[in-house]
């Protein structure tokens, strides 16, 4: 496929994710035990082994898929909090399981091209526990020189065993960053990790940023102005340094943010497709054609962002008025005495001169004053008045809704 016709495919499969998305995987957080019926369902396809066991004892699943010289590693959740990837790769096996006519020349000439190993959850204990780190305590994309997790030794022992030419990190970052200094949330952000200090630029890095542009690029047809570049600050304990440094192409692809999308299943088909296209690119050799200097062109990942701004709000602060920007955030809380776990506490994150962030939503609050003392860390649970003393909006739990 050239790089001209990353567009339309990118559409065609957006368009058509409905009918590949796994259905029994709807909300974020599940388990390995909630995945077992799922791998098990696996057509000839692939082959599904045990390829370890975690800490706590709990089966770590390698599948591959393929017939290929361009040899691929995938894995996702290395982070347990980390999950919209792996609802992204289970619609992927659904997709190059297919029978449909539609598409059967793009599975085709993936499987045909290429071998693909996936780890669909490579932290289970992290992922019942809903933590990002292992049950030892230890965040094991710190792990990979001394590896003293056994899921470190798993991702080691496969880069090392496969020698893939290609390698996906797969994560979730935080859904307030944005793409450049923008009010765009970063939908998905990307990344040609580095492979030294100096980030330097050899052969295997080169093919990485290749591989990076072409998935813009079909990501941009779905959310222009929504991609970002992660930061490539070298980091010599972390696997995808070192899987760079080790000589596999690698991409980090992190799962950022979407309005009204709490359990990220836009992210999760934007994953879909930006993967794919990715891996055609790999079986095809289209990747070769792009310009690695485009690489710098996607605005680098910032964080102006919040849930919710509300510019030019009047408030009385020691027996003054004050007017003030008030910044929210919608943050998920862990309960450890209920069997919902968790819930969403809406919280002021930040007031006064917020002139130079953003908000995902935002109100302009200009002859608007409430009678709430607001401070930071408060939950976000306040009425605006307009000059004639009417309730016009309500913030209940930092969501904003207008009055009658």
């Amino acid at each position: 496929m050239p790089p001209s016709a990353a567009q339309p495919m990118a559409r065609l499969l957006a368009d058509a994710h409905g009918r590949f998305r796994e259905a029994a995987l709807t909300q974020r957080r599940f388990t390995i035990e909630d995945l077992e019926p799922l791998l098990k369902k696996r057509s000839s396809v692939f082959k599904v082994r045990e390829a370890a066991r975690s800490t706590q004892d709990r089966p770590i699943y390698a599948l591959t898929a393929g017939r290929g010289p361009q040899t691929v590693l995938l894995w996702s959740q290395m982070h347990g909090d980390e999950p919209t990837a792996t609802m992204a790769l289970f619609d992927i096996f659904n997709f190059l399981e297919s029978q449909e006519a539609d598409f059967r020349e793009l599975r085709e000439r993936i499987l045909a091209h290429c071998t693909l190993t996936f780890v669909p959850m490579l932290n289970p204990d992290g992922a019942a526990a809903w933590t990002r780190r292992t049950a030892l305590g230890i965040d094991m994309n710190r792990d990979a020189r001394r590896l003293q997790t056994p899921e470190g030794r798993l991702l080691r022992g496969l880069q090392q065993q496969l020698q893939p030419h290609f390698a996906f990190n797969l994560h979730d970052q935080s859904p307030r960053y944005s793409a450049g200094k923008t009010r765009h949330v970063a939908a998905v952000s990307l990344l040609a990790t580095a492979l030294d200090e100096a980030r330097s630029l050899n052969s295997v890095r080169r093919r990485s940023m290749q591989l990076v542009v072409g998935m813009n690029r079909a990501l941009q047809a779905l959310v222009p102005g929504h991609v970002g570049r992660y930061d490539d600050a070298f980091e010599p304990r972390a696997f995808g340094d070192n899987i760079q440094l080790w000589g596999s192409s690698l991409v980090l692809v992190e799962s950022g943010g979407w309005p009204d999308d709490p359990e990220k299943q836009h992210i999760r088909m934007l994953n879909f497709v930006c993967i794919l296209s990715a891996l055609d690119a790999i079986a095809t050799g289209a990747y070769a054609s792009e310009a690695p200097e485009a690489y710098a062109h996607i605005p680098q990942n910032e964080s102006p962002l919040y849930d919710l701004l509300i510019r030019n709000l009047t408030l009385l602060k020691q027996g003054r008025k004050v007017v003030a920007d008030v910044a929210v955030n919608r943050l998920e809380t862990p309960l450890f005495d209920r069997k919902e776990k968790w819930y969403v506490r809406g919280t002021v994150e930040d007031l006064g001169d917020l002139s130079t962030f953003y908000g995902l939503q935002e109100l302009d609050a200009t002859d608007l004053h409430t009678d709430v003392d607001l401070k930071n860390g408060l939950k976000a649970d306040f009425t605006l008045f307009n000059t004639g003393g009417r309730a016009v909006y309500r913030v209940g739990n930092g969501t904003l809704r207008a009055l009658n």
